[in-house]
């Protein structure tokens, strides 16, 4: 063997590919049955397809949108959700749907195939005829609603929910459950419907009169709801919170903020002086890129915060990031 063989360094992720080979090798010797085996087989056949197809868009801002797959294209939620869909083409971004009709449908031909993606469950409601996303090949086709919903989480910056049944509800309380529960990245839930439509009151009323009232929930956890009567709206609250904030990932034990601007000394002591309470030692401390990053090639120019996070106080963080986004950047 050659030095510049010996020097060669080893394939990426060579450890998780070898543990991957390994949980499939015990998959086939452990005693599970045919259905066990089926769900393991489909399962992994449909993320390892579904990352394969976004994978060439990994790094292009998303959206996902939730709604019904019944309302129908005379109603004001239709036509908001097509209107949602084409503000946020304007602005590059892409549009995530269920890949079925009614809102679904209008996110994505508001956002034109070229910029929207459908991830299709397959039931008989859900079934479109002619797809458009099909001929770009950016309708998904799903067996399992859990690989569907992990899809659509892991893929999109931002999130609105507009008017539906409990498939969206379902879908709505499952992202917000993870973010309280710090098993997501925080992002932009904006709950969307028609003026004077009402959709959210009785939801809202619920979780602050019951779930936040009898101490099940914390006051802060709601703020990770925002709601919303227009397009304008919405597409505020999702480019506003990212106007600084950039991206977050643990590294160690520290949470690390990922900016698009710096921030003035002063500004960072206010911020920790405010939000102190989230971090074990109290400190919010400007950094560059950890090793981790930088060997990852992870966003290593931007500036950074981090802090020792309690690793529970998700709605305060969400706090934080509205308060680095109303700050003034300073030129690097």
């Amino acid at each position: 063997m050659t030095d510049a063989h010996a020097a060669a360094p080893p394939p990426p992720n060579r450890d998780l590919k070898r543990l991957l080979l390994e949980e499939a090798t015990r998959a086939t010797t452990a005693p599970l049955d045919r259905l066990d085996l089926k769900m393991i087989t489909s399962a992994m056949r449909e993320l390892r397809s579904a990352f394969e197809t976004f994978g060439p868009w990994r790094s292009q801002r998303k959206v996902t949108v939730f709604g019904s797959a019944r309302t129908r294209p005379d109603e004001p939620a239709y036509q908001l959700a097509l209107e949602l869909g084409a503000a946020l083409a304007a602005r590059s971004w892409m549009v995530i749907t269920g890949g079925g009709p009614g809102i679904m449908e209008a996110a994505a031909r508001g956002a034109g195939p070229s910029h929207a993606f459908g991830v299709n469950i397959r039931l008989p409601l859900e079934q479109p005829g002619d797809h458009e996303l099909a001929v770009n090949g950016r309708l998904i086709e799903m067996k399992y609603f859990f690989t569907r919903k992990v899809l659509m989480i892991r893929e999109s910056d931002a999130f609105v929910a507009l008017p539906g049944g409990l498939g969206t509800l379902d879908e709505t309380f499952e992202l917000l459950t993870l973010m309280q529960t710090g098993k997501a990245q925080l992002a932009p839930l904006v709950l969307l419907e028609p003026p004077g439509d009402g959709y959210w009151d009785a939801l809202l009323d619920v979780l602050e009169r019951q779930i936040v009232a009898r101490g099940l929930a914390d006051r802060d956890d709601l703020g990770l709801l925002r709601r919303a009567t227009s397009v304008e709206e919405a597409v505020a609250e999702i480019f506003g919170f990212y106007r600084i904030f950039h991206s977050m990932r643990v590294v160690g034990r520290q949470l690390i903020l990922r900016l698009s601007s710096n921030l003035a000394p002063e500004r960072i002591a206010e911020l920790e002086a405010a939000f102190g309470d989230i971090a074990l030692d109290g400190r919010l401390r400007p950094m560059t890129a950890t090793p981790w990053e930088r060997r990852e090639h992870d966003h290593p120019s931007l500036p950074r915060l981090g802090l020792l996070f309690d690793r529970r106080s998700f709605g305060r963080l969400r706090q934080l990031i509205d308060a680095i986004n109303a700050s003034e950047p300073v030129a690097v």
